[in-house]
């Protein structure tokens, strides 16, 4: 007898922020890129950086389970939050626009490191736990990269090292990977 298990999570992770209520989001896409008028959050009362982009991963999945065996349908996207993303106008420009597109292109990069995990992996009896795992693994090493990324470009100000980092990431989805 086979056994179908059917799991949905979503979480977004808010650069420079906290994760807050889930929203709808909006899926990344390779020919629609950001512009100011996506980022429709208020800007906190106390928050001091130009702009702030909600991005994450979620996913979604079915196990089948036959004689110890699990086969597994599965769904991992990037998504950007509108209503949790927001920006400064007078201290915004496209360089600024451009390190936050940044934020969602890199999402889409570890979105795709999931989905090739979950592809090279062999689950057990316990695909939940493992799935789960992974995805804890995967936000993590999100977080960690969103992090180098800020403190590398100092938030977009250091312009050479913001070009270096629009070329690393722009190569590595053109390839495919991270």
């Amino acid at each position: 007898m086979g056994k179908i298990i059917a799991i949905g999570c979503f979480v977004f992770l808010g650069f420079l922020g906290v994760a807050q209520e889930i929203e709808e989001g909006v899926p990344w896409n390779p020919n629609i890129r950001l512009t100011w008028a996506d980022f429709k959050g208020k800007v906190p009362p106390a928050a001091e950086p130009a702009a702030t982009t909600a991005s994450g991963i979620s996913y979604t999945y079915s196990a089948n389970l036959l004689h110890h065996e699990v086969h597994l349908d599965y769904e991992v996207n990037a998504y950007f939050y509108p209503n949790e993303s927001w920006y400064r106008p007078t201290l915004c420009d496209e360089n600024t626009l451009s390190h936050e597109q940044l934020h969602f292109d890199i999402s889409e990069l570890f979105a795709r490191k999931m989905r090739d995990r979950l592809e090279r992996t062999s689950f057990s009896d316990d695909v939940k736990a493992e799935i789960r795992k992974i995805y804890k693994e995967i936000l993590q090493e999100l977080q960690d990269y969103q992090d180098q990324y800020d403190w590398e470009t100092n938030f977009s100000r250091n312009r050479e090292k913001q070009l270096e980092w629009n070329q690393k990431i722009a190569k590595a989805l053109q390839e495919g990977q991270e």
